[in-house]
């Protein structure tokens, strides 16, 4: 059993984001990126359901050359092989999408397990237009995933409480942050992803066009809070938000 795990770098979650400037963006210049901390929790369910049946972990990545760093530590973590799609420009959740579909004709993963969104954009797109586009069943925010020959069963956390879904394979699942803690990379297994196979594409190579559709007008960083207000006691409390007009 096949499972593909589309991975994406991206600013480092302990970075605060700048922007630029002209406001065209956030400014990614010298500041540490890292995996997407949603794809490294689809990467550690990957490598955990190898005993279960996965035979082989295929870990893609769309996106700039340096995006290489992150297919190794997707390699050191426990991934066997890696694509890197190289694109000159940003690829928009479709392209990606349609990109990923071509991949998965040519692999013909039992699974494409990703994780649900991606912290710099937080479109929550690219699963469920794969799924559409591949025209599997799809199980999105997973806490827990278990897996047969040819079924997955799906665990999600709904507004009501938990939902279990049942599907057969071929499927896509998007990964939630309760699914699992992932790993660290060893030294010994970081030197080895050096040596494991990662081939190198276009999005030519898969006759799919990249251009965007969006136009990102201007890019600002949110408002600053105003100060607040020390208060004595829950009488004086009580009088600001009368005064306020919150309390009635």
């Amino acid at each position: 059993m096949k499972v593909l795990v589309p991975v994406k770098r991206v600013l480092d979650y302990n970075v605060k984001p700048r922007v630029k400037a002209d406001g065209t963006g956030v400014d990614l210049a010298n500041v540490k990126m890292s995996m997407n901390p949603f794809d490294e929790i689809a990467v550690e369910e990957a490598i955990r359901l190898k005993d279960k049946g996965v035979t082989e972990i295929v870990v893609v990545s769309i996106g700039e050359p340096k995006a290489q760093e992150t297919l190794r530590t997707a390699l050191a973590m426990g991934a066997d092989r890696a694509i890197l799609v190289t694109a000159d420009q940003k690829v928009e959740p479709l392209g990606v999408a349609k990109i990923l579909a071509k991949i998965v004709e040519e692999e013909q993963p039992d699974l494409v397990i990703l994780g649900k969104q991606a912290i710099d954009d937080d479109n929550n797109q690219t699963g469920q237009m794969l799924a559409g586009l591949l025209g599997w069943g799809q199980g999105t925010f997973a806490s827990k995933v278990e897996l047969t020959a040819d079924t997955v069963t799906v665990t999600r956390e709904v507004d009501g409480g938990l939902e279990t879904d049942s599907f057969k394979l071929p499927a896509i699942v998007t990964t939630d942050l309760r699914l699992n803690e992932p790993r660290y990379a060893s030294l010994p297994n970081i030197m080895k992803a050096k040596s494991k196979p990662l081939a190198n594409k276009t999005p030519a190579d898969y006759g799919v066009d990249v251009t965007p559709r969006i136009t990102t007008l201007k890019v600002v960083e949110p408002g600053k809070r105003s100060a607040g207000i020390k208060v004595a006691d829950v009488d004086e409390l009580v009088m600001k938000l009368h005064a306020m007009g919150i309390a009635k």
